[in-house]
């Protein structure tokens, strides 16, 4: 008895050398999957780019700078000045010398300036951020008038506030004086006041910025959260208490860290409302950096600070996210 396989009865006989299809297909799914997976690097690619030669690249040639004697006469061609190996650090960090005791004094003075900052824009945005929380009529515009200080170029902020200190044609020292408030002008820029005045412009350039990403904030919060408390009993201060505050802790920790590394490195604020010489009260490191560079032409020294600078933010910024990870663990 004769039997007939299905390949014969089709009239079609699988040849040994047909390739194979399904294996083809695989390779082929693998390839495109492969080529998918890098397509948002290659995306990235001109960003990474541009943030290494922008960023990174001077930071490198910082870190070089730090450990050689450049000046004036060596800027062309910096990297034939003469070596100092830590020469550099050893001056900015001796205290009792005249170039460490100033940069402590201006480390302290921006430590300062940047707690003042932080807090009183923080409380400022937050206020603004729960004034603008519940829809009313002119919602819109009063958040568009809010942003205006952080819309504005520093340029032409600071140096109107600059206007506004003047100590004979000033309008603070002018309203004040309508008010009875003084009896003679003070000066703003000149002295410790020139200290409070160098903070005031800062939280009026940073609170629409705390303001903003606080707002942000508020618009996840469910709305029914706050109606079941108000149904319980809770007014306002105890929901800012119990909710509104607890539910902001992770918007809030990235918020005052970014801030902090904005203040503590802010230098448009003190060169264009000081002029580029800041008196020892307004200080700041980063403009204190920038006259040891520039005004004594002491690069190297200059660029040893900056070191220090990067050094010192970094590590709080490791130390205050390590802090942050460990709280929200144990919460």
């Amino acid at each position: 008895m004769t039997v007939i396989s299905p390949s014969e009865t089709s009239g079609t006989r699988e040849s040994p050398g047909t390739p194979d299809t399904p294996k083809r297909s695989a390779r082929g799914g693998r390839t495109r999957k492969l080529g998918r997976r890098w397509i948002p690097y290659a995306f990235l690619l001109p960003a990474l780019a541009l943030e290494l030669l922008i960023h990174f690249v001077p930071i490198v040639l910082g870190m070089a700078m730090s450990g050689l004697r450049v000046t004036q006469y060596q800027i062309s061609h910096w990297w034939e000045a003469p070596f100092t190996g830590l020469g550099n650090f050893r001056i900015a960090l001796d205290f009792d010398g005249p170039t460490g005791k100033s940069l402590l004094q201006s480390f302290l003075v921006t430590l300062g300036f940047t707690a003042v900052v932080l807090t009183g824009a923080w409380l400022v945005g937050m206020a603004a951020a729960l004034a603008l929380q519940r829809n009313f009529r002119g919602r819109g515009l009063l958040r568009t008038l809010f942003l205006v200080p952080y819309a504005l170029p520093a340029y032409a902020a600071v140096i109107t506030w600059r206007f506004i200190f003047q100590r004979d044609n000033g309008m603070l020292n002018h309203l004040l004086g309508q008010l009875g408030l003084i009896d003679d002008n003070p000066f703003w820029l000149i002295g410790q006041n020139a200290f409070w005045a160098e903070c005031l412009v800062a939280i009026w350039r940073m609170w629409p910025f705390a303001f903003l990403i606080l707002m942000a904030g508020m618009q996840a919060i469910p709305g029914e959260v706050y109606e079941a408390s108000s149904i319980d009993g809770a007014g306002p201060w105890r929901q800012l208490q119990m909710i509104t505050l607890p539910l902001l802790s992770s918007v809030n920790k990235v918020l005052v860290l970014v801030m902090f590394l904005h203040t503590f490195n802010d230098f448009s604020t003190p060169f264009v409302l000081f002029g580029g010489s800041a008196p020892p009260a307004g200080d700041l490191i980063s403009v204190h950096i920038y006259q040891s560079s520039f005004a004594t032409w002491n690069f190297g020294l200059g660029s040893a600070m900056s070191v220090l600078l990067l050094l010192f933010l970094t590590l709080v910024s490791g130390c205050y996210l390590a802090f942050t990870r460990r709280t929200g663990h144990e919460s």
